[in-house]
């Protein structure tokens, strides 16, 4: 049963009970809706207490029904019942009241709250809009400014800072229901409030309604859901309560059927399956206790911190005392910066140097159960660390390499028991950025891949199995889209054009921009590497800047000039003599087109990927893309993006 009724006295608990999270399907809108007429009918109640079994409040829509026609009795119209009922509700809030859950407990004359619980309205999030008053009663409740900002970012709020809105009446100390059924006998010896459909908007100048509206489409970064939310709450200030109610539900139901929105709940799938992919669902992963790292620059450094903040000591291992202090001062540099922007306390500061311990010998390794490398990208560098670990660890230990382009096969060539050997691609900054290309060799055991979507997991990381291959799936499409740009570039496009209509596109930089913050440097040691074989390897443009000292901002001159203290490049006149031959005169795109280019060339080499088996799916792409290269995950991807889904 979705839905229980009990009564303490005088007070009524309405028990909804539907796991796993309590989500709002048909089912219970119904309970919910045959609760309020019974308890309106009886005498003995006064006050109705509204909460839920397991772990958490109503956290939102089923999300079964995403895509199907709304089926009655429809949510607005259950928040209404509510509302309107003869007794006062109280919603007693623990875990989250996200979306529905919240617009529920918006109904409820009262909402009380334990303190570790959250509340928001995420719709934008899918591409939507709150569908049942969130954008109607949210500013009745706690004003426009912060119901602008609660609801067009989707953030939750703690219930602290919510009592502090205005969006709860108490936060509760001990045992939810009996406080919140103590709170309900409080209250109905008071004069009530009204209810929130009877109270008059807040009102604003224009100038308010413009300062927030660009604050708006600032954050969104071109998608639109965002921007429809406020439009839904500035009509909510504008036209009565149930106009504004069906201006809101009119929006949401275009907005359910977009191809934003079916983006959007593509990815939130994919993104909730990807740490329990079918293929490890029934196999036991290998406990991890301790762990080790094997480097510490900038990258080496990162995964030790992403290690620590998941609570694994970490041994951090270099060549020597020397290289040893330098990888835990890097430690040490992003610890201080986590407690600078406020991610860290003082003491988990403390605690997260206390489990990292730094050494050059690798006979401290014994006792460790996963080691990561994460030295320089040079295959008998690798090599060379692999042979120490075969001889220092343990057999049954997890051995990864974090490389980015070499063949995880050639350096794992000799190490005893390949069976534990695996690839673990993080991206930079490790303890910051989600993306884990996971990259299991022939040799490598069905546990040990388990593990590493399990250690994913706890890393807080977005994990994708990869198939071996140059640059794997993120960089072998990087690849491809640089060199598509730096064509477009040939064919008379300008390079602050192209940055610009990538940027237009929904990318927080374009390809020379990004390429110049990286250092152009990187990948064209890649190539010369490459050469030094004897691969054909045809000279890009970048190579030619490179050679002429030109390696991006560290240089103050890549794709274009920098001023010391200034992060945004300008247009540069040596650049342009420097590639002046390379370049034809042929009649330049539109951004929109150069857009259009980019991601069909990031969707073609995605195909080709996909038909290679080097991903298994067309979403798996797309995650990557999203996570690791700051793909607008409203577009859904390039796959996506391109109907290549």
């Amino acid at each position: 049963m979705s839905v229980t009724i009990t009564r303490d006295e005088n007070i009524a608990i309405v028990t909804v009970d539907n796991p796993p999270v309590n989500a709002l399907g048909q089912a219970l809108r119904q309970g919910l809706w045959d609760a309020v007429a019974t308890l309106d009918q009886d005498p003995q109640v006064e006050a109705v207490v509204l909460i839920c079994a397991g772990r958490t409040f109503i956290a939102g829509a089923d999300v079964r029904e995403f895509g199907l026609p709304p089926q009655p009795p429809h949510l607005p119209d259950v928040v209404a019942k509510i509302e309107n009922a003869q007794k006062p509700w109280v919603a007693a809030i623990h875990g989250s009241a996200l979306g529905g859950g919240l617009e529920v407990a918006m109904g409820c004359r009262f909402r009380v709250a334990v303190a570790n619980a959250s509340l928001g309205l995420p719709e934008v999030t899918l591409g939507v809009i709150p569908g049942a008053s969130g954008t109607v009663r949210t500013p009745r409740l706690i004003g426009l400014e912060k119901a602008i900002s609660m609801v067009t970012s989707g953030k939750p709020v703690r219930a602290e800072q919510a009592q502090k809105d205005g969006l709860i009446d108490a936060v509760i100390e001990g045992d939810l229901q009996e406080g919140a059924i103590n709170f309900a006998r409080s209250a109905i010896k008071q004069g009530l409030p009204k209810i929130l459909s009877q109270r008059s908007a807040p009102q604003a100048d224009d100038s308010f309604w413009e300062q927030q509206k660009a604050a708006v489409i600032k954050a969104a970064k071109g998608a639109s859901a965002p921007l429809l939310a406020f439009e839904s709450i500035r009509q909510s200030t504008l036209l009565p309560f149930d106009e504004a109610m069906a201006f809101e539900r009119k929006t949401f139901l275009e907005r359910r059927g977009s191809k934003e929105a079916a983006a959007l709940r593509r990815i939130f799938f994919a993104e909730r399956n990807a740490t329990k992919p079918d293929f490890v669902k029934d196999i036991t992963p290998i406990e991890i206790k301790k762990t080790a790292v094997i480097g510490g620059g900038t990258m080496g450094a990162g995964i030790v911190m992403a290690l620590s903040n998941a609570g694994y000591p970490v041994v951090l291992v270099e060549q020597d005392a020397e290289a040893v202090a330098r990888g835990l001062s890097n430690v040490q540099k992003i610890i201080d910066a986590s407690v600078k922007r406020g991610i860290l306390s003082e003491a988990q500061a403390e605690a997260r140097l206390s489990s990292i311990k730094g050494t050059s010998d690798y006979a401290n390794l014994a006792d460790v159960d996963l080691v990561i490398e994460a030295v320089f990208e040079e295959i008998s560098v690798k090599r060379d660390v692999f042979a120490k670990l075969g001889q220092a660890c343990r057999a049954d230990a997890i051995l990864a390499t974090n490389t980015s382009y070499l063949d995880p096969r050639d350096i794992a060539q000799g190490l005893p028991h390949a069976e534990r050997f695996i690839g673990l691609h993080f991206f930079s900054p490790a303890h910051i950025m989600k993306l884990m290309e996971i990259v299991p060799t022939p040799e490598t055991s069905e546990p040990v891949l388990a593990t590493a979507f399990t250690l994913a997991a706890k890393l807080k990381k977005m994990p994708v199995r990869a198939g071996i291959c140059e640059g794997f799936i993120g960089n072998r499409i990087l690849k491809r889209y640089r060199a598509a740009a730096e064509n477009l570039l040939r064919k008379g496009n300008k390079i602050a054009d192209i940055d610009a209509a990538m940027r237009g596109y929904g990318l927080a930089m374009g390809p020379f921009e990004a390429q110049d913050m990286g250092g152009l440097d990187i990948a064209f040691l890649q190539r010369e590497g490459a050469r030094a074989t004897g691969a054909d390897v045809p000279e890009t443009l970048g190579d030619i800047l490179v050679r002429a000292g030109r390696k991006g901002q560290k240089t103050q001159g890549g794709w274009y000039d920098y001023v010391e203290g200034e992060r945004k490049g300008r247009p540069s006149a040596q650049v342009d003599a420097l590639l002046q031959n390379k370049i034809s005169a042929e009649q330049p795109l539109s951004l929109e087109a150069i857009a259009e280019t980019l991601v069909g060339e990031m969707a073609a080499e995605g195909q080709a990927i996909l038909d290679e088996g080097i991903a298994l799916s067309a979403v798996d792409i797309d995650l990557v893309k999203i996570h690791g290269y700051g793909f607008p995950r409203w577009r859904g991807g390039p796959m996506f993006a391109s109907d290549k889904a």
